[in-house]
């Protein structure tokens, strides 16, 4: 069974997500709050695939705050922000902080539910590829993106990534030193229906950097494009 774990405090769309996500054949399991859901978290031993967090909740524990937990523990689980519009920044810091997407209030359930199936597609082929023992490797310069274990290393040491900007190396990897079009890059990471702005490539690129550049602000190896995209380096 397919594992969401919903966090939101206003119960009229807690249950609206709830509802739509249990017709599409998750189970969902609801928190009114951020230490709620991570409660729920550990009692399930973590056996979630995916998580959807308001950003905006009462406590301790608001959405970001839930995410980078959330995130500190599992490098797998897909993590989706709702956000409101006016929240822009929030937005940014949750994607710099491990969210994989967002959805923007109000939305519609076909919106909501496509972007949580995409999310899922993706986590669920990673763990079809561990199951099965995947040991393909792509090797550039001093990385090695192991696609078995969906881990990237450095002259053998580990850099910790999510889904995500795992996704992205691997389209690096199998294009090196190609201009890559940001459009092109949401299409081959988050589907080719997905609706989110461009915007999220730069911030997930803008996180890579932090992880693999020795420099972030003056990158050698994820070089922009400019007017275009990303090009990748293993100089």
């Amino acid at each position: 069974m397919k594992k969401i774990l919903v966090a939101e405090d206003e119960q009229a769309i807690r249950e609206f997500v709830v509802i739509n996500l249990k017709r599409a054949g998750y189970d969902a399991y609801e928190a009114s709050n951020g230490e709620e859901a991570l409660a729920i978290y550990e009692k399930e031993g973590g056996d979630f695939d995916v998580a959807v967090l308001d950003i905006m909740m009462p406590g301790k524990y608001d959405g970001l705050a839930v995410c980078k937990a959330l995130r500190e523990k599992s490098g797998n689980i897909g993590i989706i922000m709702l956000s409101a519009r006016t929240q822009e920044m929030d937005k940014v810091s949750g994607l710099m902080m491990g969210a994989d997407d967002y959805v923007t209030k109000p939305f519609s359930p076909s919106e909501l539910v496509a972007r949580v199936d995409a999310i899922y597609r993706r986590v669920a082929l990673a763990a079809v590829r561990t199951e099965n023992n995947f040991k393909e490797q792509l090797v550039s310069g001093d990385f090695t993106l192991n696609l078995r274990n969906r881990s990237l290393t450095r002259k053998g040491k580990p850099i910790e990534l999510t889904q995500v900007e795992f996704q992205i190396m691997e389209y690096f990897f199998s294009n090196p030193g190609v201009a890559l079009d940001r459009s092109d890059i949401l299409k081959h990471v988050w589907g080719s229906n997905y609706v989110g702005e461009e915007k999220i490539v730069d911030v997930n690129i803008r996180r890579l950097r932090m992880k693999i550049e020795e420099e972030p602000s003056n990158p050698r190896h994820i070089v922009t494009v400019w007017g275009l995209g990303y090009r990748w380096e293993h100089k």
